[in-house]
């Protein structure tokens, strides 16, 4: 699948850090992990912490799928609103949704501690209504955030204009969020899984055929070497719809850009916080370490790479119009400009677990905005079923909810 164009500013920025082996003989291991990018790193670095036998195969370089496209905002609101979500879902797995994206933020500041990635940085997210008609929505999900305890403020209009010089009705302030370079964390990642727990990783190994048995799964690669495991964890993204035949996933195209570096600049706006909106698609940006400006949106509906690529001009022009409107005062130079693949799901939530069509299939499906911090729940969700525990969160993301 063809999941992103342009020059995406991580990859640039980054390179190619580390050379991974392709795999070149048949293996045995109890788990194969197949993807290596943000998402298949995090269960490594997981399974490692606990000493599982497992190999990571990935059929591009490392990182070269929709992680290197990533921007990278981790947030523990989803894409869909918790009062929302409530109707979906019901209100306790919703609320439950929302605090294990509040903890898996938690989890990722250790983890990038532990990995000795220097990256992560905290920031305050602020959302805010995009029209007067979106006031009661902001209104309901700061009562009902604030119900269940998480650290919201509510912002007026003229306080939202003094304090970030966005000109809107009302917006919420919330903690909880944070930034990183989901491609250089890869690779940290990866590093530490072998280090720790001998954790190979392969790429350039595509897998041509999976065969799920009642006590293995057997996969045959490009090269014709068979791997044979007790769990293979999907850790595909959006390519998922490559291996299952049930209808989980709608595919869009979302454009990002990134602006030069504007070195006299210390902060951007408050705490460099966070930015989005309630409009559906939303536009949403961040800072980076290094001084530039980072947004993205413009979404387009399907799946659909030649018409991605038509539409890189006039959504880089259109990108930096919007950043002109909000901050004017900024004289924003385009550097970087990228479109990639991303998916929703009917409710914003991720599929994590077992599928009965797939035996020895374990899932790890992180969609919309909150791919990572999806893979930080579901990473320990896995490692319990992998281990025979019980683990009462699974059922919030279960395929037959």
């Amino acid at each position: 699948m063809d999941l992103h164009d342009g020059h995406p500013f991580w990859l640039i920025n980054s390179g190619l850090p580390v050379k991974y082996p392709q795999l070149k003989k048949d293996s045995d291991v109890d788990v194969v992990i197949l993807g290596g990018g943000i998402t298949g790193a995090i269960h490594a670095y997981y399974f490692a912490r606990k000493g599982i036998n497992a190999v990571v195969l990935e059929k591009r370089s490392v990182g070269l799928g929709s992680t290197c496209a990533s921007t990278a905002l981790l947030q523990y609101q989803i894409d869909t609103p918790l009062s929302e979500l409530i109707e979906h879902v019901g209100e306790e797995d919703a609320v439950r949704a929302y605090e294990l994206c509040a903890q898996s933020i938690k989890k990722t500041k250790k983890m990038c501690k532990n990995v000795g990635f220097k990256g992560f940085s905290e920031r305050p997210t602020v959302f805010y209504a995009s029209w007067k008609k979106d006031v009661p929505l902001v209104e309901k999900e700061y009562e009902l955030h604030k119900k269940y305890g998480f650290e919201v403020e509510f912002l007026e209009g003229d306080m939202l204009k003094e304090q970030y010089g966005l000109d809107f009705p009302c917006a919420m302030r919330s903690q909880h969020s944070a930034v990183i370079d989901a491609y250089a964390l890869t690779h940290k990642l990866l590093k530490y899984a072998r280090k720790k727990a001998k954790i190979k990783t392969y790429d350039r190994t595509a897998v041509t055929n999976i065969e799920h048995g009642k006590k293995q799964v057997k996969l045959t690669t490009e090269q014709g070497n068979v791997v044979t495991a007790k769990h293979l964890v999907y850790a595909v993204g959006y390519e998922i719809v490559d291996y299952l035949e049930k209808d989980i996933v709608d595919l869009h195209s979302t454009y990002a850009i990134v602006s030069e570096q504007m070195e006299d600049v210390k902060e951007f706006w408050p705490d460099n916080a966070l930015i989005w909106e309630t409009k559906d698609p939303y536009l949403y940006m961040r800072t980076t370490e290094d001084n530039r400006i980072m947004l993205g949106g413009r979404d387009e509906d399907g799946y659909n790479p030649k018409l991605r690529a038509e539409l890189m001009e006039k959504k880089q022009q259109q990108l930096a119009d919007d950043f002109a409107k909000l901050f004017p005062e900024y004289a924003f130079t385009p550097e970087f400009f990228w479109a990639g693949t991303f998916g929703s799901t009917k409710d914003g939530l991720p599929y994590i677990g077992k599928y009965e069509k797939k035996p020895g299939g374990l899932f790890a499906l992180g969609f919309g905005g909150n791919g990572i911090t999806f893979s930080v729940i579901s990473a320990k969700i896995l490692r319990d079923l992998i281990l025979g525990n019980e683990n009462p969160d699974a059922q919030v993301f279960a395929f037959d909810r």
